[in-house]
């Protein structure tokens, strides 16, 4: 996944936190890779899957209370380690 943190936490760090975040990404349609980025987050987290027309690719919404920027970029950091995925 390349993704820019240093321009994600600029535009973050304008909000107040604690706040509820939407995170986007889409996944290839993987039960492993699937699982992996669902287990990022917290029980409790609203998450919604839509799959791609072609079935190839899951798009995995996720809203989740966040209490600051960091904590933020380390999801993506960590969801940036599964092959394949990407972030909107």
């Amino acid at each position: 996944m390349d993704f820019n943190f240093d321009s994600l936490a600029e535009k973050l760090n304008l909000e107040k936190w604690p706040a509820v975040y939407l995170f986007k990404f889409i996944v290839p349609n993987d039960e492993r890779k699937v699982a992996i980025v669902t287990s990022l987050f917290n029980e409790g987290t609203e998450l919604r899957y839509d799959n791609s027309k072609t079935g190839k690719y899951v798009c995995i919404s996720a809203k989740e209370l966040m209490l600051d920027v960091a904590s933020i970029i380390e999801k993506y950091k960590m969801a940036s380690q599964v092959e394949g995925v990407i972030a909107l």
